[in-house]
């Protein structure tokens, strides 16, 4: 993620939301399958994701008020 932290703000959100909705689905694969490591693996993609797009959010608010 820290890579990706040098993007602007939109792009922040972007590529954060979509690191949420592949954690969701991860996750929600290894929850079917109870596979607990894919479920784990998941909800940290998720984690990730969210944090990554708010970020983003923050980033944008700033460039906002510049």
């Amino acid at each position: 993620m820290a890579k990706d932290l040098g993007t602007d703000g939109a792009e922040n959100q972007i590529k954060g939301a979509a690191k949420e909705v592949a954690g969701k689905v991860r996750k929600n694969i290894g929850d079917m399958t109870d596979n607990h490591s894919e479920e784990l693996k998941g909800k940290a993609k998720e984690l990730e994701g969210k944090a990554q797009r708010k970020v983003g959010e923050a980033e944008s608010k700033i460039d906002r008020n510049t």
